[in-house]
């Protein structure tokens, strides 16, 4: 039993995790893929606070979360499959287990993209996935293609292997964000630097339009599709129909991060917040762990952390 599980490692999720490590609360942060999030992959950070000069996204997370672990935060990395966060006592599920804790902070940055591509909305349910652990067994024995750029794509493929007879990844950078060398992958042909231009099928899908790097299109012919590609929709697929969320699925919350739900708190991309940067992310993160403090220790009101 934890006192707090904090869903995401990025800059909200590791500076929560440095403010309740260092309340002495019981602390675990999951993150499925510390290397793919949004300032992980960012090439270079030279206006965040505190840090001279220049270096890397991966650089400064790495200092985060060092910062957090050095205060006894533990850091485990696996896909969670399900949540139960209306209890009192939250459950996570997992590819390697159950984590149990007092309360949660959602901190799992933003998916998804502001644009589909052509034919994926019309059979998104019909062949169209954005979740391997919760979809792949649909595709037993069946090929697939996976669509991706980063670290997370290669996750989830990873995941579908234990299902499908064969993957089409199709990668339209030369590399995965995050993902210094692209692996060997069992039941996995790689297509890289290859552009998907449409998901093709009337009722299901029948297959995907490419354009390969010499610009010739052709037509892989596939089950199912899964699509992770970077962009700006809130992680919050596994909340729903748990924590109230508004039209575009971003967690709503109050001015100290607390969701309508006892417990439960978001901090950084999951929250509407007029701007996306780091330091915002990471204030949030500082003020939902101490909400955290207060709700756990029933506190009549926030005590911030001076020294």
């Amino acid at each position: 039993m934890y006192d707090v599980i904090i869903i995401g490692g990025g800059p909200a999720g590791a500076s929560a995790a440095i403010y309740t490590a260092r309340g002495n609360m019981k602390t675990l942060v999951i993150d499925k893929a510390p290397g793919s999030g949004a300032l992980a992959i960012t090439h270079k950070i030279a206006n965040y606070p505190g840090v001279e000069g220049e270096l890397t996204g991966r650089e400064l997370l790495e200092k985060m979360r060092n910062q957090a672990i050095a205060f006894g935060a533990e850091f485990v990395q696996t896909t969670i499959t399900a949540v139960d966060v209306e209890d009192e006592v939250k459950s996570i599920y997992t590819a390697d287990g159950t984590y149990q804790a007092k309360a949660v902070i959602v901190a799992t940055g933003s998916k998804g993209r502001n644009r589909m591509l052509a034919g994926e909305e019309e059979l998104l349910g019909r062949g169209v996935s954005t979740c391997a652990t919760c979809d792949g067994a649909f595709y037993q024995g069946k090929t697939v293609a996976v669509i991706g750029d980063s670290e997370e794509a290669l996750e989830e493929a990873m995941a579908l292997t234990k299902f499908v007879d064969h993957i089409h990844f199709i990668i339209p950078r030369g590399d995965l964000q995050g993902v210094d060398e692209i692996p060997e992958l069992d039941k996995t042909r790689y297509y890289l630097r290859t552009r998907p231009l449409e998901i093709v099928g009337d009722k299901k899908v029948e297959g995907v339009k490419v354009r390969t790097p010499e610009g010739e299109e052709s037509v892989i012919t596939v089950d199912g599709v899964f699509v992770f590609l970077s962009g700006s929709k809130p992680g919050t697929d596994l909340l729903v129909d748990q924590v109230p969320l508004d039209e575009e699925g971003f967690m709503i919350v109050d001015e100290y991060m607390q969701s309508p739900v006892p417990g439960v708190f978001a901090a950084g991309e999951v929250r509407k917040s007029p701007v996306k940067q780091a330091v915002v992310a990471a204030a949030d993160g500082a003020i939902a762990a101490m909400a955290v403090d207060k709700y756990i220790n029933k506190r009549s009101k926030v005590v911030p952390q001076y020294k």
